[in-house]
Parts: C-alpha cells; structure tokens; sequence
C-alpha cells in the first residue's frame, strides 16, 4: 500500500488545516510514494519506538506528538530528535504525526476520554471561530441536482450530524454574450433570460480551493456566477475540548476515584472540592489550561486534563474542581483511537500497536 493513501485518509478524518499555528503534524519523514508494509502506532516517536518498528518489521509509524517542532539546521545525533530522524531514514521508516488535527475534530482524542469516562451528550468545548464559510452559486433549473451533488462530494453541505445541505432558490438570470463567447444557452448579443436557482451551502474554508474547481467542472455555463462568504458561525464540530455528562450525577470523591482507575492514572492533582455531586464533566487532551474558562462558562462541575501549573490552580476559584491527571495519561488512549480509525478503512493491513511506554515522567 502506497504510504499517501494512509495519510490521506487520516488526514480525511483530521485535516491538517485544524492544527494550530505552532504545531508541525503530517508527514515528518518519509516519501507519499512509498511502499508501506505495516504500521506502528504509538504515542511518542522516541528512539526505543523506532527500534520497535525495526524489530517488528513495520516502515511506517504513526505518531500523536510530532518528533519535529521546529527548524533542525544541523543532523548529526546531538540529540534525541536526530537520532530518531537518521535512524528512521537509514531504515527506509516513514514517521507521520497527527497531533493537534486530531485534538481539534469532534471523533477525535477528546472523543476517546468522552469513552472512557462514558460521558454522553457530547459537544465540543471552545468550537472554532471563522472556519466556515458560504457558497452562493447559479445555474439552469434542470442542472442544479448535478452541480449540488458535485459541491457536496467535494465536502460542501455538513452541519453537525447532517450532510448534503442547502438552499434553493428558484429566480431568472439574465445575461448578454458577448463576442468571442460560446454560451450555453442564448444568443450573441441578445439579453437572454433563463429560469435559474440559487444554491446556497456551507462549507469549512480549508476545502474552497477543491471546491470551487468541482464547481467549474460540473456548471455548464461558460462563465460561472458564484459567491464565497466568511462566516461568524462557530464551527460546532472542530474546536478545542469536550463537555459532556455522566448518565447518573455521583460524589466529586467517587468521580475522582472512577477517574484515576478509568484512565489508568498514577495520580490526579485537584482543587478544593465543592461539595456538589459531578453530572457535567469538561475534558482536554494534553495541556488544557487555556480552557479553563470555557469549562467555568460551561458549567462542568468538573475539568479534567493535565499541566496545569501552581499558580494557575488557583483561578478556579471554587466555579469548578480541577482534574490534573498527566498529559501522557490523557492522550494514552489516542493510540487506540488511531487503530480503530484506520482498521475501518484497511481491514486487512497491518497494524501493530506500540508496547513502548513513552511517558517521561515516573511517579513514586
């Protein structure tokens, strides 16, 4: 299996446009073209990983955390990331991260903690700002079934659990051609009037491009109309952390005690508890800190995710309980979410899961 076919198909589920702006996911190393015979999944793409890979015959591993953050001008195994990356390179092993991406999708890390903590009636905590946009477009009344399907298989047409939508609106166009034109339907140099309808649809702005080019392609005017908005909506699918509920309100000890053996914790950090039982739960993969005040403006009785600093405890000022469970602790589970995304897809491709642990932080 070509190496571009597993990357486009995560990226199908966690488009790298939904990474934040200091992230680096994607493909660190290796070649589209590739030939992949088998993958490990892991969390961390640390050396020991890597020669797990060797050892296990796998040319492809897929990570959570890129091995990469910034520029690397010089290659020579003065640290652990270039050891990695000349190890993976004099092994012909592709190293491919979705990080962030795969934070900020609704079915994504989050989702997993939502899982694990049987948290139900979901929605994302922080949904992202200025992702949306409008297509406003015009054609003949007996090709609109044709250009509406073309918009919604390039992506167009999904709010929330609902795809395929849009508005129509019967009207007439009216048009001159002018010479050196071939119209489709009219005369050179006549005002023509056509029965149109108006298609108006949603779309995330990071799919315009191929959009607008499945648009072109299906219209059969010479010349298409077409409008492209900015939305203010929020895009209530992709955003930063979760909020959900438990079936059955519980003790904030007993919550705490479910919480520490549900995702396999060490220990969990907490605040000054409330004394208010825990129905609504705010979660966060990795450092959540920067959601702190959504989860209060949410009104989660509880908000669990990891590194949080000292000083920063403190802001919770008895509107919520803090979780601090570990960073490794909340995204630990990513690594199944990545098998069970793409098990769906290659039923019958290798997949290895990773026996590595890479958290670098041990407790006593």
């Amino acid at each position: 299996m070509k190496l571009k076919e597993i990357t486009d198909y995560l990226e199908s589920f966690a488009p790298l446009a939904y990474q934040e702006s200091y992230d680096n996911a994607g493909l660190l190393c290796g070649n589209h073209d590739m030939e992949i015979t088998a993958a490990l999944i892991c969390l961390d793409s640390t050396e020991a990983v890597i020669d797990e890979a060797i050892s296990l015959g796998c040319n492809l591993v897929i990570a959570h955390h890129p091995i990469v953050f910034s520029g690397i001008k010089k290659l020579n195994g003065n640290n652990y990331v270039e050891r990695v990356l000349i190890k993976a390179i004099q092994n012909n092993i592709a190293i491919y991260a979705a990080h962030t991406n795969l934070d900020n999708v609704y079915n994504g890390v989050n989702a997993k903690i939502a899982e694990k903590l049987g948290l139900v009636n979901c929605q994302v905590l922080a949904p992202q700002k200025n992702g949306l946009k409008k297509l406003i477009t015009f054609c003949p009344e007996e090709k609109a079934e044709e250009v509406r399907t073309a918009l919604f298989a390039a992506g167009a047409g999904r709010i929330g659990n609902y795809d395929e939508c849009s508005f129509n609106t019967n009207g007439t166009g009216t048009f001159r051609a002018g010479e050196g034109s071939n119209p489709y339907v009219g005369e050179k140099g006549k005002q023509h009037h056509e029965k149109e309808v108006r298609i108006e649809t949603i779309y995330p702005q990071y799919i315009e491009s191929q959009l607008v080019k499945a648009l072109l392609k299906s219209h059969l005017y010479e010349e298409v109309a077409y409008d492209l908005i900015p939305l203010t909506n929020t895009h209530n699918r992709v955003g930063a952390g979760l909020v959900g509920e438990l079936p059955v309100e519980i003790p904030e000890t007993e919550f705490l005690k479910q919480l520490k053996m549900l995702m396999k914790a060490d220990c969990v950090r907490y605040t000054a508890l409330r004394e208010k039982k825990v129905r609504k739960v705010a979660i966060c993969g990795g450092s959540g800190s920067f959601l702190l005040g959504d989860a209060i403006r949410s009104h989660a009785d509880i908000f669990v995710t990891a590194d949080f600093k000292y000083h920063q405890f403190f802001d919770a000022e008895n509107h919520i309980v803090i979780a601090d469970i570990g960073h490794y602790e909340t995204e630990q589970f990513t690594i199944e979410l990545f098998y069970e995304v793409l098990k769906k897809k290659f039923t019958t491709f290798a997949l290895l899961i990773s026996k590595i642990n890479t958290n670098p932080i041990n407790y006593l």
